[in-house]
């Protein structure tokens, strides 16, 4: 092995910042091996680091968001449910300011869905279908609360299993059902609006995910049975119709999402949902159309 003496010149630069030849030092970075006066260290885990390496290693850190953005996304939050609950309760203030009309601006009758209706002050308005669902009774305020609740504890289960886009088309097209049916189902000038549709569709999702897991369906059975009962009961002024076909939607929907659960099936999915979503379309247009 050779051996090549460092001359006292070299040792004595070696002994100096690089970035500052004229200060002195004896540490050394952790990464590259040169020597750093105090203010060229940046503290590592262990020992310190100079600035190019401090560059290097941020530059190829993972790239994350910063504390703010995430607290504003809401990640792992089901700020869906959380929003459709705000909006709902919002719109329930203004329907009892005067002179808004907003419930009469929003509320759906089947005779919205006909171009042809009957009654000379009810215009096609088929997008009521959708806006029934987020408004609620001003004469019965546990109408709201009630709803609110079904959604505070199905919605936020849902939403976190299914992911944040999925959850929404779930409830929309839930929503969409139940109005659908009262379309079909219900007199051309019953006037109907609530979220007990969407919420249903919610529910039907649930029993067919849980089914498939395995949970115990006795109590929520129970649940949905006495609900779906108390639908059916004369001078409760409760739309059934939006119950039934909102359930139907909701486990169509869930099964769907059930049965293409794994990656490589998402484009079977989207096409499963876009399916329903068209044929909820084509039956809400129908009477416009054919």
């Amino acid at each position: 092995m050779s051996y090549h003496p460092v001359s006292g010149a070299e040792q004595r630069s070696a002994n100096f910042c690089y970035r500052h030849p004229n200060r002195q030092s004896f540490i050394l970075c952790q990464r590259c091996g040169r020597t750093i006066c105090p203010e060229c260290q940046t503290q590592a885990a262990v020992g310190v680091i100079c600035p190019e390496c401090m560059r290097e290693q941020r530059a190829s850190a993972p790239r994350t968001k910063p504390a703010i953005l995430t607290r504003v996304a809401g990640e792992g939050k089901p700020v869906v449910t959380y929003s459709i609950i705000a909006l709902c309760v919002f719109l329930y203030i203004l329907q009892w300011i005067p002179g808004l009309g907003v419930t009469n601006a929003l509320i759906y009758a089947p005779a919205f869905s006909d171009p042809n209706s009957p009654y000379s002050d009810v215009s096609f308005q088929p997008w009521r279908m959708i806006t029934a669902t987020f408004l609620h009774s001003t004469g019965f305020i546990f109408h709201l609360l009630l709803n609110m609740y079904m959604l505070w504890i199905f919605g936020r289960i849902l939403e976190t299993l299914l992911g944040r886009g999925r959850y929404l088309a779930l409830y929309l097209l839930s929503g969409l059902g139940g109005s659908v049916a009262v379309m079909l189902l219900a007199p051309v000038d019953q006037f109907v609006l609530g979220a007990s549709g969407a919420i249903f569709g919610l529910v039907g999702a649930f029993v067919v995910i849980q089914h498939r897991m395995g949970g115990n369906m006795t109590q929520l059975l129970v649940l949905v049975g006495i609900n779906l009962v108390i639908g059916f009961i004369p001078n409760l002024n409760i739309a059934w119709q939006a119950h039934v076909g909102g359930l139907m939607v909701g486990a169509l929907i869930g099964y769907i999402y059930l049965e293409t659960r794994t990656p490589s099936n998402k484009r079977i999915q989207i096409l499963g949902v876009s399916a329903v979503a068209v044929v909820l379309l084509l039956i809400s247009f129908s009477k416009a159309l054919f």
